[in-house]
């Protein structure tokens, strides 16, 4: 017997906003919190009303090779967009919270069209001058976050093979610097690269 795939209502949180009167309403999400190398990642999405991308879902339960495809479907049909990045510099001055959510701020202030509202994955906000309310598994429930998850990833994703190149001994290719079974291996092997976040390596290079 088949079993009923679980319906999920992309519009609901865009839908209800807009009753309230909020017409540029931005779906906001982040790439790269854990890894142990790179920068963390954010984008800012507003669709057209009643805009629903076929094959958009959160990121992390998408093919690369569908991340791919759906990224330049999500740019070509998005109102506005914006991508920004917080710096490995950033994330050890800051820590990776706050540079979270400075980039974050900064992808919505990014926006070509201004938006008027913010909904953002996760449990916690930026800071904003415009109204926003975040919304745990956002990616998995709005296609607006959705939509943005998407790009935060890919662009993400992009950048670490470019970093692949420049330091080829640490495999970014493979693992885009999380902290897999291989990637620990190179860095014991050869040490922190200029764009490792020292302060997530003092566990495992305790125990070098």
């Amino acid at each position: 017997m088949k079993k009923d795939v679980e319906y999920i209502d992309w519009l609901k949180y865009e839908n209800e906003l807009r009753e309230q009167g909020y017409n540029y309403i931005c779906g906001v999400d982040e790439a790269g919190r854990g890894p142990l190398a790179g920068p963390v990642c954010a984008a800012a999405v507003i669709l057209p009303p009643n805009t629903i991308i076929e094959g958009v879902n959160d990121s992390k339960k998408l093919s690369e090779k569908k991340r791919e495809e759906l990224f330049d479907v999500v740019i070509d049909t998005a109102l506005a967009y914006c991508i920004a990045f917080g710096s490995v510099e950033e994330i050890e001055e800051h820590n990776i919270l706050a540079t979270t959510m400075m980039t974050m701020k900064r992808a919505v202030e990014g926006l070509s069209v201004k938006a008027d509202y913010a909904i953002i994955d996760g449990n916690r906000l930026p800071q904003l001058d415009i109204d926003s309310k975040y919304i745990i598994k956002g990616d998995a429930n709005s296609m607006s976050i959705a939509a943005a998850s998407i790009l935060a990833k890919v662009s993400r994703d992009r950048l670490m093979l470019e970093y692949a190149k420049e330091y080829p001994k640490y495999c970014f290719e493979k693992h885009k610097g999380y902290g897999t079974k291989l990637h620990n291996e190179m860095i014991l092997l050869h040490g922190p690269s200029p764009i490792h976040r020292k302060s997530f390596l003092k566990k495992l290079l305790s125990n070098k």
